[in-house]
């Protein structure tokens, strides 16, 4: 019934959780049989539910008492908190009764993301546990033994997983030294700024002006103070060679 829990989204039933070990289940037995042979007089369907069978369907409503009732109405649920009886049963149905309970929040129905979660993990933790039951008695691996199978699986179980979670992240959100780099200047200045910033360079401009002016003028006196010692050194190089002849 796991996989056809849908069914109860349509029309009306009462569904009864229970375990063949609870003695308070065994107890309500008798009456709910006898319940149950009312379904068709009353249009309702009336079925059970062994959890230790079907741990999907205790985790997607939330089983945490045995035993416990739903009534399920258009896809509404309603838990039935009353006597136990098959008088008080009928009673429930035949007088709508459940008009007065509030239902199930969204939040928490069987539908719900929330509910199929907890039903995945119902599922997983009975799987472990018959596992758990294959290795010790038919493997005959001891106890301890299944216990470190166990652990290193899980252990193996969330390395993958946090390398998965970190290759997602790092995709989503790259680090600093992967994004593209930001220039400053590429932004908008406000006029003041702006202003600032141009009287600025017109003063390094100035400035740099001023400077090649200096320099120019400093080039024609070392020019003009050069050009006589050129003109003195010449006659006493004719001497010189005049001498040597």
């Amino acid at each position: 019934m796991d996989g056809m829990w849908r069914e109860l989204l349509q029309g009306e039933w009462m569904v009864e959780f229970y375990a063949p070990w609870c003695p308070a289940c065994q107890n309500l037995q008798p009456e709910w049989e006898k319940f149950a042979e009312w379904g068709e007089d009353l249009e309702v369907k009336i079925a059970k539910v062994d959890v230790t069978e079907q741990p999907g369907l205790s985790g997607r409503f939330i089983i945490t008492a045995l035993p416990t009732i739903y009534h399920c109405k258009d896809g509404e649920f309603r838990r039935y908190q009353g006597a136990r009886t098959k008088t008080d049963f009928i009673n429930f149905i035949s007088e709508q009764e459940w008009k007065s309970i509030e239902p199930v929040s969204s939040w928490f129905g069987p539908s719900s993301f929330l509910m199929s979660s907890m039903s995945a993990l119902f599922q997983l933790s009975m799987w472990i546990r018959h596992c758990h039951g294959y290795l010790t008695e038919n493997v005959g691996i001891p106890v301890w033994g299944s216990y470190a199978v166990f652990a290193l699986a899980t252990l193996f179980s969330g390395l993958i997983l946090g390398l998965i979670m970190v290759f997602l992240a790092d995709c989503i959100c790259p680090s600093k030294r992967h994004r593209p780099p930001q220039y400053p200047h590429s932004r908008k200045l406000a006029p003041e700024s702006a202003q600032l910033l141009k009287k600025l360079d017109e003063e390094q401009e100035a400035d740099e002006e001023d400077i090649s002016d200096d320099e120019t003028e400093g080039k024609e006196v070392s020019n003009r103070s050069s050009s006589p010692n050129a003109v003195r050194q010449r006659p006493v190089t004719a001497a010189a060679t005049m001498d040597k002849s």
